[in-house]
């Protein structure tokens, strides 16, 4: 009797477990119909939410982690949009894009029809540049450069050159001057002077080089202050340097004129030598070959470590500075 009862228990016990097993298993298919019922109705809301409102952005690709809470879902689904964040959370800040890096921005204001009467040899088409106004402009003609001075710098603005093989040819040998000297025909309120350069630890740079000159006359006159910007002396004998050497290969090989204009650039307050000569951030040579009308812009920081490297676009210089050198091509 006793075998009897405990073998019925026993059966009763196996199956009860068996229901257990069965009620379990049971229990999770319906767990994972669920789940999947509602991931696939999240999945319809985002996207039917997505078509009404297309400004809502969508990862490309997005991976869902399963098991997944639904604030977690809704928040890779990009839901709720930034503006319509929930009621006191603070919506993350939107990421900004970094704009690109621009040494200087063009200059707003009335622009300078300038005029070189004198000497309208040294632009392409006899058609002087257009400039942003200053007060303190002045055009100075020379035998073998003209310069636009700025009487509040008291640098050029630009000075322009015309070259060509002959030229280059008649100067090798000449012999350099050194003999610097302060610009009579500007007033001296204008003007650098000798004393502004001594101990500044600035070399005197020349704008139209004296590599360039062609006559006895021409070397001398180049080493006018007005031609000059107060230069860092390595960036003066190498990198600049080599631009100026490789501009005279360029002209050697020219079927006709180039027309080469140089200059500096400040940007912000620049900081100032001697009676308020300013030091330029930036030098520029712009070179145009008239013959085959192509054109670019060496754009070089007024600094010791500044190597050499590719030129910019006109147009990007003319972009950077407001200095339309060449009018009927910028």
């Amino acid at each position: 009797m006793t075998r009897a009862k405990t073998s019925a228990s026993r059966k009763r016990s196996s199956a009860n477990s068996r229901k257990t097993r069965t009620g379990a298993r049971s229990s999770g298919r319906v767990t994972r119909f669920l789940r999947a019922l509602a991931l696939s109705s999240l999945a319809g809301f985002g996207a039917g939410t997505y078509m009404l409102h297309s400004q809502w952005r969508i990862p490309a690709s997005i991976s869902v982690p399963v098991p997944v809470s639904l604030e977690h879902l809704l928040a890779r689904l990009g839901w709720p949009p930034r503006e319509h964040a929930a009621p006191g959370r603070t919506p993350a800040a939107a990421p900004t894009a970094t704009p690109a890096a621009v040494p200087v921005s063009t200059p707003k204001g009335p622009l300078a029809h300038t005029m070189f009467a004198e000497c309208p040899q040294f632009f392409p088409d006899a058609r002087p540049p257009v400039v942003p106004a200053s007060q303190q402009l002045r055009e100075i003609c020379f035998s073998a450069f003209a310069i636009l001075h700025d009487g509040q710098t008291k640098t050029p603005v630009f000075v322009a050159e015309r070259l060509n093989r002959k030229m280059l040819a008649d100067g090798q040998g000449l012999r350099r001057t050194d003999k610097f000297y302060a610009e009579a025909r500007l007033p001296r309120s204008e003007r650098a002077e000798l004393d502004d350069y001594r101990g500044s630890g600035y070399s005197r740079g020349h704008m139209a080089p004296a590599g360039d000159m062609s006559t006895p006359q021409a070397m001398a006159q180049s080493f006018s202050l007005a031609n000059m910007v107060p230069q860092d002396q390595t960036h003066n004998a190498g990198a600049w340097s080599h631009i100026e050497q490789d501009t005279r290969k360029y002209v050697m090989r020219a079927a006709g004129d180039v027309y080469v204009f140089t200059g500096p650039v400040y940007a912000g307050k620049p900081r100032t030598i001697g009676s308020g000569v300013a030091v330029p951030s930036y030098l520029y040579k712009v070179v145009y070959d008239a013959t085959t009308h192509r054109s670019w812009v060496h754009w070089q920081a007024n600094a010791a470590g500044t190597k050499a490297g590719p030129p910019i676009s006109y147009d990007e210089f003319v972009r950077r500075t407001g200095l339309n050198l060449l009018p009927d091509r910028g």
